[in-house]
């Protein structure tokens, strides 16, 4: 009965989390609506994600979905098949050899550890940006890619595997289900990925 009655307080007070975010979201919307002129800038919204995501982590954690959310094994043996189409297969890549941080505590926090191969996927996807003198303030992931796309550095099948690739990493870094299989396939195909873009940053490609 006292279980019974901690869920219900949990689900009242998840409840109301969702109608404080809706009404702030609403009023939002229309407070731009009266005042139009009222430009509100990348750094605000930001601001406002930066608030806003605490709150939604907790409310999407009390969540009971079918099966919750989890990073599929099948879904990384789709974007690994896609990768070697899209030609991001390395044989010899100097990331395998590099003792990255994320790979010391795969075992331990595998979500972690994709959350790591995220941030290396990002911070070459910059330095291919800085190196063929594109210059973007603060751009995200996303952003970077259709750039490096337009720009033909990346093919339409590369930017798709990349995209891909990172929508899945989001998802563990979001907290995701992952079991040790499917993380270790994701960092083995995390690796080629990088070795691929550090081929691009030293011109190889």
């Amino acid at each position: 009965m006292m279980k019974s009655n901690i869920l219900n307080l949990k689900s009242v007070s998840n409840f109301r989390l969702q109608i404080i975010i809706t009404i702030g979201a609403l009023m939002i919307g229309i407070l731009h609506m009266i005042y139009p002129n009222i430009v509100i800038d990348a750094i605000t919204i930001s601001l406002i994600v930066i608030a806003i995501v605490p709150w939604l982590g907790i409310l999407f954690k009390s969540l009971e979905l079918p099966g919750g959310l989890k990073v599929e094994y099948k879904d990384i043996e789709k974007v690994r098949d896609e990768a070697d189409k899209a030609g991001f297969k390395v044989q010899d890549s100097k990331s395998k050899n590099q003792e990255f941080v994320f790979l010391q505590i795969a075992d331990r926090d595998p979500n972690l550890a994709l959350a790591g191969l995220r941030i290396e996927i990002e911070k070459r996807l910059i330095k291919i940006a800085q190196s063929n003198n594109i210059v973007i303030k603060n751009p995200s992931v996303y952003q970077l890619l259709r750039i490096l796309g337009d720009q033909k550095i990346l093919t339409d099948a590369q930017t798709g595997v990349l995209s891909n690739i990172i929508g899945i990493l989001n998802n563990a870094v979001h907290g995701a289900s992952i079991d040790k299989s499917t993380s270790d396939l994701a960092l083995e195909l995390g690796l080629e990925l990088l070795g691929a873009l550090d081929s691009k940053i030293s011109g190889k490609e």
